[in-house]
């Protein structure tokens, strides 16, 4: 949420790219930088370069050889992502910087509750396994994440947008359940309910799975309901007050001299 304090945080006005580092940010992640090697010849790359322009490749979305000039070349960068994501580099950064934050707000280092969610994206014909996800209508990946309770990354997990949430969450929490030793408990939604999603987890000790549902906190008014209808959405609808407006802005505005339907309603209704 933006605040007074948050916003002079988080802006870049003084960066040459919105996603480039800052200094208090480089900080944090400079000691967890690679070594150069002792053999070889020396380094001649700032890896502060590379990790910015890495930033700007995950921020915009371009190519390879769309790198801006004023970057190092594509093939440095490459190599060099190649290598940390090959490493594990990202994870491990995450990691720390993970137990850091929670010591500083006060908490536990190790989280021992999460949330967990998935999201369909679309990705292009070419390039890693993808599906198709029937109930999102998406052809391409899923990303499935879980998070602590203050909404930090615990860890994620790619694939083929076809397997169903139930089954990806058993491979998120595949590759967290050894970092974090305590975490045991997960709020999720209706999707992961099922038996099927705890006999797959047993098998990486206790876990607790809590169904949370959404609390509706703004219903729908309809003035005329004296034949029974209500544009009040039920529990199962994911209809929302943001859709509704949207319709109600696509919908034919009345042709001039046209009066409208007299409301039958009275006053106290």
């Amino acid at each position: 949420m933006w605040t007074e304090i948050t916003r002079p945080k988080y802006e870049r006005e003084g960066q040459r790219y919105a996603s480039d580092l800052t200094d208090a940010e480089w900080a944090l992640i400079a000691p967890h930088m690679p070594a150069a090697k002792r053999l070889g010849r020396p380094r001649g790359t700032e890896l502060r370069a590379v990790v910015d322009a890495i930033l700007y490749l995950a921020r915009t979305g371009c190519q390879w050889r769309m790198l801006p000039k004023d970057f190092p070349p594509f093939t440095t960068v490459q190599g060099y992502f190649y290598d940390w994501r090959d490493d594990s580099l990202f994870e491990k950064i995450n990691f720390e910087l993970l137990l850091q934050t929670r010591q500083v707000a006060g908490r536990e280092a190790s989280p021992s509750a999460g949330v967990i969610d998935s999201q369909s994206v679309k990705t292009t014909e070419s390039g890693g396994p993808r599906g198709y996800d029937a109930a999102k209508k998406v052809k391409g990946r899923k990303r499935h994440i879980v998070t602590d309770t203050c909404g930090l990354l615990v860890g994620a997990a790619v694939h083929p947008a076809d397997i169903q949430d139930r089954d990806g969450a058993v491979l998120v929490i595949e590759a967290v359940h050894q970092l974090f030793p305590w975490l045991r408990r997960l709020f999720a939604d209706s999707v992961y309910n099922g038996a099927s999603l705890h006999q797959a987890l047993a098998k990486f000790g206790n876990w607790t799975v809590e169904i949370v549902k959404r609390p509706l906190t703004r219903r729908a008014f309809n003035c005329c309901h004296g034949d029974g209808s209500s544009n009040e959405p039920s529990l199962g609808s994911i209809e929302t007050a943001a859709s509704q407006r949207i319709s109600r802005r696509r919908s034919r505005a009345p042709k001039r001299g046209s009066t409208l339907p007299r409301c039958s309603c009275s006053p106290g209704d």
